[in-house]
């Protein structure tokens, strides 16, 4: 669906009602209310090696503490929730900002991994979370056998 230009009084020096619409609705909603409005969901990178699944999660700007990792039937759940606020007062005008940042990510987990060793590590902005395999579910490396 598109807006048509329409304006009834085509001598008028009044910008169209269209075009007000377009200025509006043709930008970004952070352009009116600030970057922190919108939220976004950090990359994931998921590898599996011979021995683990790893997870990277590129979260920059996290504290750990931010973080709320679960597992719980085969899925696990990695999750962020920040709150920040600021307050600047001057002279006779006072300005709050506050905001509320959050994300979820899930995964369902194969039987193969070891649920009782998974790790954790928050370094340089990236959450790494490793999900080792289990010894019986690990690639065997390929063996002769001899013809009798």
């Amino acid at each position: 669906m598109t807006l048509v230009k329409w304006n009834s009084n085509e001598n008028s020096n009044l910008p169209a009602f269209s075009n007000l619409l377009e200025n509006f609705f043709g930008r970004d909603l952070s352009d009116f209310v600030g970057r922190d409005f919108t939220s976004s969901v950090p990359a994931v990178n998921v590898v599996e090696t011979a021995d683990a699944f790893k997870v990277e999660v590129a979260a920059p700007g996290l504290k750990k503490e931010n973080f709320q990792i679960t597992f719980h039937n085969n899925v696990l759940t990695i999750g962020s929730k920040t709150e920040h606020s600021t307050e600047d007062t001057k002279g006779k005008y006072a300005r709050k900002e506050f905001g509320y940042t959050s994300f979820q990510r899930s995964f369902t987990v194969p039987n193969t991994v070891d649920t009782e060793k998974i790790e954790a590590n928050y370094t340089d902005g990236i959450l790494n979370v490793r999900l080792p395999k289990r010894e019986e579910s690990k690639e065997k490396s390929a063996r002769q056998i001899s013809i009798s």
